[in-house]
């Protein structure tokens, strides 16, 4: 009998083998065919046992039966359920509508499968070993199951529409020709996208990709020592969570549960630059305890990032760059120790409306968190944490992080300017403690009095003059613009000149300090 011939009434074509022809029953009666033979070490399919023709059915009749396969029994549903199976040649079901259920179990491929613009239900490829998945434009109705799964030759998803979940647990998949080990830019995932525990050799890349729910990479390991970036995601769309998390080992799936305690953990794991630019993340980012291995060159990208919330709680990279520029976050939680030092952060133009510290973050610390992300002086970190910290009702940190801008800014001035500088901040601390001009004012008042007492200046105007009285004498001298009629009704000569000269000199630098502090208190309120 000829390939085609009689199938649709259900019976068997000649050329198929015992394998095949078993395969084709089981397909009719939606059972699953089971070839396995029991012993673990020669059913793994990713070990190097050989599987014989006794277990090996061909490419061509996979694609016969989902394309085209024969009608089902009487009250039966048919679908292709293998487990065990090692199917030869290439799977190609390019550009093809399958519309029976799909699963295969501890299958092993011989080459690569092709499912370019292929239409299903829901397609399920666990524990198998595949050379090459090669998927742009895939369509499923449902789920695309792929965990523990094994990848030699990469994963391509680019544009592929899965109607469900994308799971990609436990899987292994290595770099492409091009360095990449998934390719699913431009894809989309009504629901969840789970790659717990998944290792990958190469770039990750999900430009542009979007996930319905929530995106989960926690256990995961991103390797990539051969190019720029082992996570490639600009423009990443995630309308809940986006997971880089630690994953229990030996448990069920943790879907966002904390591992009970005593639990091995397996931390997130990342060798390689990771590029989350311009990403929206409908609930949060959570980074804790994730780990970064990066090269000098190699950064954490979060530029533009908008979501509610960034868990930046992770190790503190001991290379590499940190760069939030742009983005835009509600809450910050994050850790003192998770931040890089100086010259490895930048948070130009960064805006966060909260802080939820997790631990101990001291105001000292925090200032030195806004220092290492300004190589050179720039207001806004200062003026946006100051904001933060005056609308959570933490007024004098406020302050300190205002007075901490103009020490930083004064730095950058030239010699002149720093001297006034720090006249200002050691008499009244820019005016963000105006109490100080008044105890200066009264050192200075007690210290001229106390000299004055001991000279005897002769008046500039015989009879029109006042009495002598060192103290107003002095507080004239203090006080520009207010006339005490003391300071020029006497006649000053040698160092009593020099000192009174002085003090009218500290008396203006006390009032313009003063002056701007009050400027710089009105303009806040």
């Amino acid at each position: 009998m000829t390939e085609g011939a009689g199938h649709r009434d259900g019976e068997l074509p000649d050329d198929l083998t015992t394998a095949e022809a078993g395969m084709w029953q089981a397909f009719r009666n939606g059972s699953v065919y089971d070839l396995s033979s029991g012993d673990a070490l020669v059913d793994d399919p990713h070990g190097g046992h050989p599987w014989g023709p006794e277990r090996t059915v061909r490419a061509r009749v996979v694609c016969w039966l989902l394309l085209d396969g024969p009608p089902a029994l009487a009250g039966r549903v048919s679908s292709l359920q293998l487990v065990g199976v090692r199917i030869s040649d290439t799977m190609d079901l390019a550009g093809g509508t399958v519309v029976p259920y799909v699963e295969l179990r501890r299958c092993r491929f011989e080459r690569e499968v092709l499912l370019p613009e292929t239409r299903f239900t829901t397609v399920r490829l666990v524990d198998c070993a595949v050379p090459r998945l090669e998927a742009a434009r895939l369509h499923t109705e449902g789920d695309l199951h792929l965990p523990r799964s094994r990848f030699p030759g990469g994963i391509r998803l680019t544009d592929a529409q899965i109607g469900t979940d994308l799971l990609l647990n436990q899987a292994i998949v290595h770099r492409d020709r091009s360095g990449r080990s998934i390719a699913a830019d431009g894809m989309t995932v009504g629901q969840d996208l789970q790659a717990e525990m998944l290792e990958s050799h190469g770039e990750v890349s999900l430009r542009s990709a979007q996930v319905g729910v929530s995106l989960s990479l926690r256990g995961a390991r991103l390797l990539n020592p051969y190019t720029r970036h082992a996570l490639n995601a600009p423009q990443l769309t995630v309308e809940r969570t986006l997971y880089l998390t630690p994953a229990g080992l030996g448990s069920p799936l943790l879907r966002g549960t904390t591992p009970a305690q005593g639990t091995r953990i397996q931390h997130f794991e990342c060798e390689g630059g990771v590029r989350l630019d311009d990403g929206r993340f409908g609930d949060a980012l959570d980074l804790e305890h994730a780990r970064f291995t990066f090269t000098d060159d190699q950064e954490l990208s979060l530029r533009r990032v908008q979501t509610p919330e960034l868990r930046f709680l992770g190790e503190r990279p001991a290379r590499g760059r940190v760069v939030l520029s742009g983005a835009r976050v509600v809450n910050l939680m994050d850790r003192a120790d998770s931040w890089p030092g100086p010259g490895r952060l930048h948070m130009g133009g960064f805006a966060y409306e909260n802080l939820v510290p997790r631990g101990p973050f001291p105001l000292a610390k925090r200032l030195r968190w806004v220092g290492a992300a300004t190589a050179e002086y720039h207001p806004e970190p200062y003026e946006r944490l100051a904001a933060v910290l005056r609308a959570g009702g933490e007024d004098e940190d406020a302050r300190e992080v205002l007075l901490a801008k103009h020490r930083r800014r004064r730095e950058s001035l030239p010699v002149a300017a720093k001297l006034v500088g720090y006249a200002q901040d050691w008499t009244v601390a820019y005016g963000y403690r105006p109490g100080r001009a008044a105890v200066w004012m009264a050192v200075l008042w007690a210290a001229g009095s106390l000299a004055f007492a001991r000279a005897d200046p002769p008046p500039l105007k015989s009879g029109e003059h006042p009495d002598w009285n060192p103290a107003l004498f002095a507080l004239d001298l203090l006080l520009p613009v207010i006339d005490l009629g003391q300071a020029g009704s006497w006649q000053l000569h040698g160092g009593w000149q020099w000192l009174s000269t002085a003090l009218v000199l500290l008396g203006w630098v006390l009032a313009t300090t003063v002056a701007a502090g009050a400027t710089r208190l009105l303009r806040r309120s």
